[in-house]
Formats: structure tokens, sequence, C-alpha cells
């Protein structure tokens, strides 16, 4: 059943550093939902895999210790964070569902502390120092909305955020605002040249979600240089998290390198103004979309 509540609410996104230390992360990623919540955010979407510095960088079998359980300790100590504060968390994790078997998963977890419900990251990144398909298979949650004390909402992770079609099919299960939690930075040795281009396409996609779905795009980014523990030139990731409007305006837009709180407002009436003069959902021609379920047109 959707939610009654179409009232405004306000959504936090923490851009922080990562720890080294797990436990130090997940105490850091307390803090800040707490901060958040006392600024005003009602719900807080924290980075992708904010439990430890970015592990795939490397295809190193010792990081699987790193993962767990979900319920776990992470959502039951964000769960309470959430009872306390009476905010919804959005909380990516490193899960480990079985033996062997791991996933990049989302947790999103109510205002009274309850596991509302998971989605496992559809697509999956193999390039050079984000090797993710040695950690994690593909979601089979398919593409999920979760009815929130505060509103309908969306969750996709990282890799997504470039797939027009998983915003799509999250927006068309009617929410109001998709969040991407992230790690995404450059190879230090491209930035010169091709980091500008880089990160423009990444805002510019995501924009692009919000105008053709008339929707909130929330995404949230790490920032630091993370150098794995053998050496090499790490990723230096760029924070730069945003929240974009139903029409692709940024509302907000943090900085490179500096940990902040973004806060930004989401209107569920506004949704409905900006579909009725740019309806893209009513002129879909959902009878002629077939090919997209194909891998490749041009044979």
């Amino acid at each position: 059943m959707k939610p009654s509540v179409v009232s405004p609410f306000r959504v936090g996104l923490p851009q922080i550093s990562i720890p080294a230390d797990p436990r130090q992360s997940l105490a850091k990623a307390e803090e800040f939902v707490r901060q958040a919540a006392r600024l005003g955010a009602q719900v807080i979407c924290l980075p992708e895999l904010f439990r430890s510095p970015y592990f795939c960088q490397l295809e190193d079998p010792e990081f699987f210790a790193w993962a767990e359980s979900i319920p776990g300790p992470a959502t039951e100590a964000l769960g309470q964070v959430a009872r306390e504060e009476q905010v919804v968390v959005l909380a990516s994790l490193f899960e480990r569902r079985g033996p062997g078997v791991y996933h990049n998963t989302l947790a999103v977890i109510d205002a009274d502390g309850t596991l509302l419900g998971l989605y496992r990251k559809m697509h999956i990144p193999d390039d050079p120092g984000y090797y993710e398909k040695y950690f994690f298979a593909p979601g089979d949650t398919g593409f999920k909305n979760f009815d929130t004390r505060f509103g309908r909402i969306g969750g996709l992770v990282c890799w997504d955020q470039w797939y027009p079609e998983a915003a799509r099919i999250t927006a068309l299960h009617g929410a109001v605002a998709l969040f991407y939690p992230t790690a995404i930075g450059w190879h230090p040795e491209e930035k010169a040249q091709f980091g500008a281009e880089q990160q423009d396409a990444w805002i510019t996609v995501q924009r692009g979600h919000a105008v053709a779905n008339g929707i909130y795009v929330a995404v949230v980014n790490r920032i630091g240089h993370e150098i794995p523990p053998s050496g090499g030139p790490g990723i230096e990731f760029w924070g730069n998290s945003f929240v974009a409007g139903p029409m692709g305006e940024l509302l907000c837009r943090a900085s490179a390198d500096k940990e902040e709180i973004l806060l930004a407002e989401i209107d569920p009436a506004r949704l409905e103004t900006v579909r009725q003069h740019w309806p893209f959902f009513r002129d879909r021609r959902i009878d002629a979309y077939g090919g997209i379920t194909s891998r490749y047109l041009g044979d």
C-alpha cells in the first residue's frame, strides 16, 4: 500500500571520507546520520560501501572477510540510530548472503528502526580499479520502491546510475525520489586529460534521469584518495554529491574534497505539476519498446 503521506520531506546526504577500520567507519556513519537528522534531514543516504575503503580496486579474497549478513551489525546499529532520531536511513553494504554468495546491497531502514527491505545492485562493473564482478553476484531483487514514513522512494547503486532503464523502471513504480549511493572517482593518471569530461558525464546522465522521469534524484559520493595496502595509484574519489529536481535543476551540490552534509527538500506535489506540463509518462509508446530486451539490434 502506498503511504498516504504526500507532504514535502528533507533528504540528507553525508559526503564523507572512509576510515580504514570498518568499526570506525560504522561509528562515523552513525554520527553523520545523527548530525544530518539534527539539521532537519528525514531521509538520509550514506555513500556506497561506506563501511570500508573501496576494496574492489584489487581482486583479493581477504576482503571477503568484510562482508556481513543483512540483518546484521550495520543494520542493527543504524536501525537504532534511525529509531532514536526518527529518520529513514539508506545503507549500502557488502552483503554475505550465503557461503560464496555476496552482493552489493542497499538496505532501507524506516524511521522506526525496522528493515523495510533490500535492493541488490543489478549492474556490476569490471573495469581497472573497479573489479566488482570478482566480489558481487548480480542483483536478483529487480528494481524496487520502498514505502517509508515520509514517502515512496527508489534506491539504485553507483554503476546503475548510467542506465536509463534502471531509472525508468524504478520511477514507474511510483517513487518521488531516486537515491544513488556511489563510490566513483578518477584514476590519478587520467585526471588531467579526462577528469572534467568524466565528472560532467556522470552529473549529466543523472540529471537526465531526473528530467526524463520527472523525479528527484539524490546522489551521494565519498571523498578522499584511497590507495590499496599493496600500493599503486589508487582512486581519487571526486565527491560532488548532489540533488537534482524533476526538471534536472541542481538543488545543491557538494565540493570535491570536503566532508559535508547536503540537504534538499523533496516536494511530491511538484512531480504532478512537472509531469502535467512535460507528460513523458503519458506519451510513452509502450507498444514499441520490445527491442529494449535485446542485447543488440544492429546485427
